[in-house]
């Protein structure tokens, strides 16, 4: 009896510290960790929600860069950190990538976070260099099957510019050779200029360029048309079906941060999401507005790891 009293006492002990802590929260600032340097889309779209859950929580949120090894630095950061609410974590879909790429990150993907909201789903854009003689993806398909191991495509390195060509090329039949870059800008440099022939990454940073006829835009890589640039199909729809890659943005803590407060904060993104200022800056930045429950993001995460992870495989791509 006296040890059935014990696990009880400590059993409601435990439900009232935890209502407690959700009751007391926030009770100091709130810092939200960017794993970007400043100035990128990841840090744009942290900033925006910080600045509007301030005021709905009642305490600043300072938002704090900590960048490095393709936002591994900063993902670990909020990994290790007291599972409190108090240190929050602006992640992107590259966190779903990483272990697809390297068997030995700091850090669990599946055990070391609470998801609390998607804040955007966004998608990439297949470019092609001008000259190439294709209009659309049935073109390009047809043109790559024509001449095996001819055409190249760029990338910036380990991330969805890579993996977005790969899948093609696996569910097309494709052959078509890599070459890596350390960034956007050397690559649709040299695309521009004929080097390689063809490259997927943001809207924002090549719509410019296909507006003004530098690049040629095919597709873009979601399954639903973007909303800023809904006069281009996707690529399942133009050629590929059963292509599909959408990347996403969200808003994540420490694995073990007490349900009351992840609630509380997915109540206030879902509604700082649905602002009609904010969808504007996310969309016109490429990406289309999107929350979700806790539940829902982490039904997300374990898909993409799946998913990632199975495509690297089939790929053949080196994994360190």
């Amino acid at each position: 009896m006296k040890t059935f009293l014990a696990v009880l006492c400590s059993a409601a002990c435990a439900v009232f510290s935890t209502y407690a802590t959700a009751q007391a929260w926030p009770a100091k600032p709130i810092r939200m960790i960017i794993p970007y340097p400043a100035g990128g889309a990841t840090d744009i779209l942290g900033r925006l929600i910080s600045q509007k859950l301030s005021p709905m929580v009642g305490q600043p949120v300072v938002v704090e860069n900590r960048s490095g090894a393709s936002g591994n630095v900063g993902f670990d950061y909020v990994a290790k950190s007291a599972p409190d609410g108090y240190t929050l974590l602006t992640g992107t879909a590259n966190l779903t990538i990483a272990p697809a790429f390297s068997s030995k990150l700091p850090f669990n993907v599946l055990t070391d976070f609470s998801p609390i909201s998607q804040i955007v789903s966004s998608q990439n854009f297949l470019v092609v260099r001008p000259t190439l003689p294709v209009n659309n993806v049935r073109d390009l398909i047809a043109y790559a099957k024509a001449n095996p191991g001819k055409l190249t495509f760029g990338s910036s390195g380990i991330g969805t510019p890579l993996l977005c060509i790969e899948i093609l090329k696996s569910i097309a039949g494709l052959d078509i050779v890599h070459v890596p870059y350390k960034g956007d800008t050397p690559a649709l440099t040299d695309l521009m200029g004929g080097q390689i022939d063809m490259y997927c990454s943001t809207i924002v940073g090549e719509i410019g360029f296909v507006k003004a006829g530098k690049l040629k835009g095919l597709g873009v890589t979601s399954r639903k048309r973007a909303s800023s640039i809904p006069e281009y199909p996707t690529i399942e729809e133009a050629g590929a079906p059963g292509f599909e890659l959408s990347s996403w943005y969200g808003i994540l803590a420490a694995a073990g941060t007490p349900r009351p407060i992840v609630d509380q904060l997915n109540a206030a993104i879902v509604k700082i999401v649905a602002m009609p200022d904010v969808q504007k800056v996310m969309i016109d930045g490429g990406s289309d507005p999107q929350s979700s429950t806790p539940d829902e993001f982490m039904a997300r995460i374990r898909a993409d790891v799946a998913k990632f992870g199975a495509v690297v495989k089939a790929a053949g791509i080196k994994v360190e």
